[in-house]
């Protein structure tokens, strides 16, 4: 058994290098196209683990993945093992949790940024382990209208800033007005090949009459 996990690990991980993600609950939306490659989505109120890290644009993705890694690796009162499949994969004979993506990164405060992994819909607050990291908490995400710009490639700061100029001056020469800041969200690994990665910029907006 533990041979036949190590090598789903490692199919999984090759796979992911090539952008095939497996396996990977995302959390429902109904969307339709607004213009210049951006959606509209509309979500219902999905579950988050999140933390919030005080550190530069990378350094806080890295620190807060690896705090979130810990909780769905076991860092939790029941110490319960939560396996995700992207962007990494863990597996035991404990009840599986399968993380689905995007995992999203927004900006708190100054140099603070706030890292959330969507928990998958079966789950609800109650059945979910508590973390033991006091950094980490879960939290009720509202639903909510976005627009969303796709984008492959580059995910450094300054991409992500580009892009999101991109997305709030769609908006603004549409007449779509925003209801918030701009949201990263990733649904692949470091190692994936950038012009497979699936990235996109997100931002709140006003709901759209029908």
């Amino acid at each position: 058994m533990r041979i036949t996990q190590i090598g789903n690990q490692i199919a999984e991980s090759a796979l992911s290098l090539v952008g095939i993600r497996i396996m990977t609950e995302e959390p429902h939306y109904v969307g339709s196209p607004l213009r210049d490659g951006v959606e509209l989505r509309r979500y219902g109120p999905r579950i988050a683990a999140e933390t919030t890290v005080a550190a530069d644009e990378d350094r806080a993705r890295s620190i807060g993945f690896r705090r979130l890694a810990n909780y769905i690796f076991g860092a939790n009162h029941r110490a319960e093992s939560i396996a995700m499949t992207a962007p990494v994969a863990q597996q035991s004979g404990r009840e599986q949790i399968t993380m689905t993506t995007p995992v999203a990164q927004s900006r708190a405060v100054g140099d603070r940024w706030t890292i959330r992994f969507f928990m998958p819909s079966k789950w609800t607050m109650d059945t979910l382990p508590k973390p033991d990291d006091e950094n980490v908490a879960l939290v009720t995400v509202a639903g909510e209208t976005v627009a969303v710009l796709r984008f492959s490639g580059d995910r450094s700061p300054a991409a992500v800033a580009a892009r999101s100029d991109q997305l709030l001056k769609t908006l603004q020469d549409n007449g779509v007005e925003a209801d918030g800041e701009p949201v990263s969200w990733f649904y692949d690994p470091p190692w994936t090949l950038p012009f497979l990665r699936r990235n996109e910029i997100v931002v709140p907006v006003k709901a759209q009459s029908t």
